[in-house]
């Protein structure tokens, strides 16, 4: 057998080298003949370990997260990592941490977090809760509640419905529903942290219900009836009771008492927004003189166009991660933001310490607090 495959390998080659081709041409086609090459073993990659933790969201800062496991607490670094909770970042919630790299015990300082996302396997959704408190305070971005029991708690209400049928002020009482567990606070002995929970609406009545406007009612015979009538303003700030607003197309400033009329603010009470406000009398153009103000009604941002929208909260960013940025307002809020598809003009390099305004958009964010972010331009 051997000898016969010896003859036909000396036949071909005869038959090759008696052609037109050259011995050195046969050379060149067995060389390009596509045989394997020998080479130089690669050397040995280091591997890379991925893992991933699930637990419970206990603290968050805008990029460095608390989770709480079955026994033990663990502290990461998610300043490169990406937020992917439906809720946003809710204390209570049950979140998955899925980094690069390997733990000893509870030290997380060799690993790279690459994303926070909800739990996959996660049965118990947060629950829907209600608290009814005193306000003792309310802002753009804040309303500070105390219980009957004496309990005090700042809340977060950026972008939150409100609706205050008989007016808001200090004493009024009020039902706030929300998402999360409360925290730790050091603050005072009876003083709860509300950072990380997600407000879903405040009002003084409960479940909350704006009533469709009523007719004027008939004048009595001889009487001439008193037509409503209404102008539009911007929310330029809001202190408790007290309403700050621009008259549409003008620089007239006017402040409105709010403790004695009915309010509601779909998209929450923020700077930028437009209200109309509905009145009696004549109105100057210069000052609330010869009006009597019926009613503030804030616009409904799921019936407007993301373009048109001026919601805004303003204030110096504190941290980031890969797709969010987080700032604290002057009321003291700590409002996170997505910058997946925000339009970016500031100059500041969402660096922290940057003052930055943000736009954004409340209908995308009634169940999560990570507000979804439109436009980012420089204080």
């Amino acid at each position: 057998m051997k000898k016969a495959r010896t003859a036909c390998i000396c036949i071909l080659l005869t038959a090759a080298l008696s052609g037109c081709s050259s011995p050195e041409s046969v050379i060149e086609q067995l060389a390009s003949s596509g045989d394997p090459q020998i080479s130089e073993p690669a050397p040995d990659k280091q591997r890379v370990y991925m893992d991933e933790i699930h637990g419970t969201l206990k603290d968050f800062d805008g990029n460095r997260l608390t989770v709480l496991d079955d026994t033990d607490t663990y502290v990461f670094d998610i300043s490169q990592a990406t937020l992917e909770c439906k809720d946003g970042m809710i204390a209570g919630d049950k979140i998955s941490v899925i980094y690069e790299g390997k733990m000893n015990g509870t030290d997380t300082g060799t690993v790279h977090v690459l994303k926070v996302a909800d739990e996959y396997h996660n049965k118990k959704p947060l629950e829907n809760k209600t608290t009814y408190g005193q306000v003792q305070n309310l802002t753009a971005n804040t309303v500070t509640l105390k219980s009957r029991t004496g309990y005090t708690a700042t809340y977060p209400i950026t972008g939150t419905e409100q609706y205050y049928q008989n007016g808001i002020r200090s004493g009024a009482w009020v039902y706030l529903h929300y998402k999360g567990s409360f925290g730790e606070s050091s603050d005072a002995p009876k003083a709860l942290d509300a950072s990380h929970l997600k407000v879903l609406s405040v009002s003084d009545i409960d479940p909350l219900k704006v009533p469709s406007p009523t007719p004027t009612p008939k004048p009595a015979e001889g009487e001439t009836p008193e037509q409503e009538k209404q102008f539009r303003a911007v929310i330029r700030n809001i202190r408790l009771n007290t309403l700050d607003v621009t008259v549409a197309n003008s620089d007239v400033a006017l402040s409105l008492n709010l403790s004695g009329i009915p309010c509601h603010f779909s998209g929450g009470a923020a700077p930028g927004s437009y209200v109309t406000i509905t009145y009696t009398g004549e109105f100057n153009n210069r000052n609330l003189d010869g009006i009597t103000v019926l009613g503030v009604t804030g616009e409904i941002p799921e019936n407007m166009n993301e373009r048109s929208m001026n919601y805004t909260v303003t204030g110096e960013i504190t941290a980031s991660t890969a797709n969010t940025v987080t700032i604290l307002t002057g009321d003291g809020a700590s409002v996170t933001c997505s910058t997946d598809k925000a339009d970016n003009t500031s100059t500041g390099g969402l660096l922290t310490g940057s003052s930055v305004k943000i736009t954004f958009n409340p209908a995308a964010s009634r169940e999560s607090n990570i507000y979804t972010c439109l436009r980012i331009e420089d204080a």
